[in-house]
């Protein structure tokens, strides 16, 4: 999947960045090299507890359906 990044130079130096798709996906690095490798790991974590949140709910609704059949 293609995400949509904002790289924004400081003005203190360095660079930030933000995923467009992903609000809470934000990261900074001294370089936009660095920027970009940065972003893509906190893409990656968020998308890999996105994935853990929805495991369990699929566990919770599970468990709510044989409780709601006896």
């Amino acid at each position: 999947m293609k995400y949509t990044i904002i790289l924004e130079k400081e003005k203190e130096g360095g660079y930030s960045a933000q995923c467009l798709e992903l609000p809470g996906a934000i990261s900074q690095g001294e370089s936009k090299e660095e920027t970009i490798e940065n972003i893509k790991v906190a893409i990656e974590l968020i998308l890999e507890t996105l994935d853990q949140e929805a495991k369990k709910l699929s566990k919770t609704t599970e468990i709510s359906k044989v409780e709601l059949s006896v």
